[in-house]
């Protein structure tokens, strides 16, 4: 501990020489003053002092001598207003009502006990892949923080569920306190995430289109880290020793062993022959398994039906032809209605040379205006009787999806029966809620409060199905809710005053024209801008990042032409570090308190740096191809 005493000791002392040696002491104006200010605020944060308060206090404090040096006689009651004002605009928030609804969810869910069954199933489903324990590790662990969006939950789980069975099973230490934490992490970023909030809020960004956006370079970071993880499995197999073949079983019933050895290996001919008399099982519970084993099968016919039905409907063309689009009123109406309205007797258009009568015979020609209009009709009563042909596509979807069915069912034995049921009771429950949470946010059936109050519902109903909905789990996460969102509206509140102080002292001005004097290209700014949110997250919280400097860059987004969505998506990425560097790692203490004694806070430190330099990598990739981050957004949102 002293190593990480010294390092932060050292850091402070370096700010408080910056500090002195740069301002200038005889001639200080407003804008040092916010400058001072804001390296005070990251010191005293750095001390242990609460972010919140500090924020508030020093905010008044320096938003007081702002007002001052304006009139003295009113400046304490103008700070006061601005307290007020500031405290008030933050309740009158929406975005922020998610918050507890989503942290409450997470609650019910971690208490739920799915984490266990989940971590068990994985682990099996993985066995014969290199570093099979680690990567379930990582599996989970995104699928739990995608149901959770909660760090410190995920953490503290995993390492009394995975640490244990990952150092019996010979991994090493550094690796395993890595995966664990980097695991735990994705919370951050994998919606529905808590700073994706804060942000949107702090940035003025659609909390839905981040969510969107978060999508896949959540799932690439993932797979940057399982890919690792593998690749360091096989090339150095003492790190992570693959499982003894007993640890790889799945325990069969008397009767599926019956079935098994006398019918056939594979459950679907062996059930379906089991219900034709060839067994001793009750009819039922053979019934029952079959039902189970038929489930992929169901899902898929199901919707690929409900896919034909959708390529194939008939186009509704709507006919349009009598509505004139307003200030389009063509020039021979327009004259039409002037006439009308000057009244009085108008002299009969005169005619150019002389003109023929109609011959008799001749078929009246509908205008030319009218064709297009009938043509719409006759289209519009075609389709209407008659379905589309299916594209290519949906058959080629068709014939590949039945053939990898065909070959899942030929691979389908009793042992992957067994494996697809305990997957059935702890991921299929965790898939059902997060799409009803994400997918009506995602795709504009619900907004992201009412789809929060939807998930905190499916988490009371999972913990009810799994029989652990009681008093005191509710009383619990009603209580660790409420503490979480204080949290969060208190420093949203201290922000936003801390944010006027130093906007009044004219430091935003300030470094925005240090910035703009610099001639940077865009790129250079987004190097700069995250660079020292790299470096801000090894002494702060992503919450005190947030909510102090992303104020101070959202301003000059607009300067070097960068989108705040993908800004933010960089950010994101961007704070996974803060959760793994030192010294105010705190998925390193979540670890620290629920491992072995003999398993140091180094040796987890040492263990978290290679998935900080693979968080890097994934900037960089992002960075690359925006698309990553910017395509489904821009899919859906168009």
């Amino acid at each position: 501990m002293k190593k990480e005493l010294y390092f932060g000791f050292a850091l402070m002392a370096i700010i408080l020489i910056a500090v002195a040696v740069l301002l200038p002491w005889g001639n200080l104006t407003n804008g040092h003053l916010g400058l001072l200010m804001l390296g005070l605020v990251v010191v005293t944060i750095m001390l242990g002092f609460p972010t919140a308060f500090t924020l508030m206090g020093m905010g008044m404090i320096f938003a007081w001598l702002s007002y001052r040096s304006v009139n003295p006689d009113i400046a304490i009651r103008q700070t006061l207003d601005l307290m007020v004002q500031r405290t008030y605009g933050v309740m009158t928030n929406e975005v922020l009502i998610e918050i507890p609804l989503i942290v409450f969810m997470g609650y019910l869910v971690e208490r739920a006990n799915l984490i266990e069954k989940l971590f068990k199933s994985i682990h099996l489903a993985m066995a014969r892949v290199p570093g099979s324990l680690a990567v379930a590790t990582l599996i989970t662990c995104a699928i739990f923080a995608t149901a959770t969006g909660i760090v410190g939950a995920v953490v503290t789980l995993m390492g009394l569920l995975a640490m244990p069975a990952m150092l019996r099973a010979g991994y090493n230490v550094k690796l395993t306190a890595g995966v664990i934490t980097a695991g735990g992490c994705l919370g951050i970023l994998i919606p529905p995430s808590v700073l994706l909030i804060v942000y949107g809020a702090t940035a003025g960004v659609s909390v839905v289109k981040l969510y969107a956006g978060a999508f896949f370079p959540g799932l690439m970071l993932a797979g940057l880290y399982a890919g690792y993880v593998i690749l360091l499995a096989k090339l150095r197999p003492a790190l992570a020793p693959p499982l003894p073949m007993a640890e790889r079983e799945i325990p069969l019933t008397d009767d599926v062993k019956a079935i098994s050895a006398s019918i056939s290996r594979k459950a679907l001919p062996g059930l379906i022959g089991a219900l034709s008399g060839k067994s001793a099982m009750p009819k039922h519970r053979i019934a029952k398994q079959l039902a189970i084993a038929l489930l992929p099968a169901l899902v898929w016919a199901t919707s690929m039906g409900l896919a034909y039905r959708s390529v194939t409907a008939p186009i509704e063309i709507v006919d349009t032809s009598g509505l004139v689009e307003m200030g389009t009123t063509t020039a021979p109406a327009v004259a039409a209605q002037d006439e009308a309205q000057a009244g009085g007797v108008q002299e009969p258009p005169v005619a150019e040379g002389v003109q023929e009568p109609p011959k008799e015979g001749d078929v009246a020609q509908p205008a030319a205006a009218d064709t297009p209009v009938a043509a719409k009709e006759i289209i519009k009563a075609e389709d209407a009787s008659q379905p589309r042909a299916a594209p290519n596509a949906y058959w080629i979807t068709l014939g590949i999806g039945t053939a990898l069915l065909a070959l899942f069912y030929g691979l389908f034995s009793f042992a992957r029966l067994e494996l697809f049921k305990m997957l059935l009771t702890s991921f299929f429950p965790l898939a059902v809620m997060i799409l009803a949470v994400l997918g009506s946010i995602v795709f504009g059936l619900a907004t992201p409060t009412e789809a929060a109050a939807v998930g905190g519902l499916g988490g009371l109903i999972l913990a009810a199905a799994y029989r652990q909905l009681n008093f005191r789990v509710v009383k619990e996460s009603t209580f660790l809710t409420a503490k979480t969102a204080a949290m969060v509206c208190w420093l949203f509140v201290g922000s936003s005053i801390f944010s006027a102080a130093f906007a009044l002292l004219g430091g935003q001005d300030l470094i925005e024209k240090w910035v703009l004097s610099l001639n940077m290209t865009p790129v250079q700014f987004l190097l700069l801008s995250q660079f020292i949110i790299f470096i801000l997250g090894w002494p702060l919280e992503w919450t005190e990042i947030i909510v102090i400097f992303m104020p101070i860059f959202i301003p000059l987004l607009a300067h070097f032409n960068v989108d705040p969505l993908f800004f933010g998506l960089l950010v994101a990425l961007n704070l996974q570090t803060a959760f793994l560097s030192p010294p105010v790692a705190m998925a390193a203490f979540y670890l620290k308190g629920v491992s072995p004694p003999h398993v140091t806070l180094n040796q987890i430190f040492a263990g978290m740096m290679p998935f900080m330099a693979i968080q890097v990598l994934a900037m960089f990739l992002l960075y690359m191809w925006p698309a990553i981050g910017m395509w489904l957004p821009s899919v859906l949102y168009k």
